[in-house]
């Protein structure tokens, strides 16, 4: 680490053989030079712990070389625009933007161009931080050098597998959800999107990344439940998802026995070993089915509707009985604001007209 100040010249010639370019902890101020996007060769691009000040560099897309790319605590700003062409950093193993002000929704097109992260080597699926290996391990490693978190540690990487993967995209403003795409980079062993402002469900598809040794989701507003599926991951050492809106009860099994209340507190709603709070019978149900718009809006669904529909038919019926059988009753005329006619006038009223018929009859024969 040196004490470098100014600005990067914007003068990378086009027949560059640049393969390594290491200007971390300095005081590089300004814009990144476009120029590097000529440097076809380059491997390694390590600006973080700068002060450099400009929007996300998508024109490195093209360095179908490029493994690694650290810019890490700078003053990069703004959204991650969509990626222009169709092959765009295939080889990048290593993606750390940490510690910057970018916004808005998580590039998932990214996610979807990381070819590399999607394969799993499995002759090393793990990081190397010292030497002595023989002649074979060394041939899967380059030497460079790159400074990263790893769960939830700086920690400066001596040697680094081609197919070991990072992401860490933390101390941001991204917001939105976490698409399911990123369950297709089997080769992550470290993912950290924590303090940012991203919303929605854990992504059940993350119980795909296998290789998966520290996830930190920590200081977010996700919500729902933990996924059963992230209990499949059998190398994962650190888990943090405190600080959420996350419910129901924790996953048990496997390497969720390993992890302390820390990886969990802040969320009120969660309940279960480690924790303190036992579930009751609702926590340990399945998770209800989507409520639809109109439900969602009125309060209830059709099931209250139905029973209500039939309990009045069946009332209905009854009375309907009842008045057959012996009239109105004067119970139900009072209810609905009538008056009960007199029975004895009625039946005046029949016997005149029986009386006036059969007089009627007995002139006619």
């Amino acid at each position: 680490m040196n004490k470098f100040y100014g600005t990067l010249a914007n003068k990378f010639s086009k027949d560059s053989e640049l393969v390594n370019l290491n200007l971390y902890g300095n005081h590089l101020e300004g814009c990144l030079p476009e120029t590097l996007s000529h440097c076809k060769n380059l491997q390694v691009l390590n600006l973080g712990s700068n002060r450099v000040e400009d929007k996300f560099p998508d024109w490195l897309q093209t360095l179908e070389y490029l493994e690694v790319l650290v810019l890490r605590d700078n003053k990069l700003h703004g959204l991650i625009s969509n990626l222009r062409i169709n092959v765009s950093f295939p080889s990048l193993i290593i993606f750390d933007i940490s510690g910057n002000n970018f916004s808005g929704p998580l590039p998932k097109t990214y996610f979807k161009k990381f070819e590399a992260m999607k394969v799993e080597d499995s002759r090393l699926l793990y990081m190397i931080q010292s030497f002595g290996f023989d002649t074979q391990i060394d041939e899967m490693l380059y030497y460079d050098s790159v400074t990263v978190r790893i769960k939830g540690i700086n920690s400066t990487l001596v040697k680094i597998s081609t197919n070991f993967a990072i992401i860490d995209m933390s101390r941001n403003k991204f917001e939105g959800d976490i698409s399911n795409v990123i369950g297709e980079l089997h080769a992550l062993i470290g993912l950290n999107l924590s303090h940012n402002k991203l919303i929605g469900h854990i992504p059940q598809s993350m119980g795909n990344l296998t290789n998966l040794e520290w996830l930190d989701l920590s200081s977010n507003m996700l919500t729902g439940v933990i996924p059963v599926e992230l209990s499949n991951l059998n190398f994962l050492e650190v888990l943090n998802l405190s600080n959420n809106h996350l419910v129901g009860e924790i996953p048990q099994g496997k390497q969720f026995n390993t992890f302390s209340n820390d990886s969990y507190g802040g969320n009120l709603g969660l309940c279960g070993f480690p924790l303190s709070k036992k579930c009751g019978p609702e926590q340990h149900s399945p998770p209800s089915p989507n409520i639809s718009w109109s439900e969602e809006k009125f309060g209830f669904g059709w099931k209250p509707v139905a029973i209500g529909y039939g309990c009045g038919f069946m009332i209905g019926i009854g009375l309907g009985y009842c008045m057959f059988l012996i009239g109105k009753p004067r119970w139900l005329v009072m209810i609905f604001g009538g008056k009960p006619k007199r029975r004895v006038k009625r039946r005046t009223r029949m016997r005149r007209t029986n009386g006036s018929t059969m007089n009627q009859m007995i002139q006619i024969n």
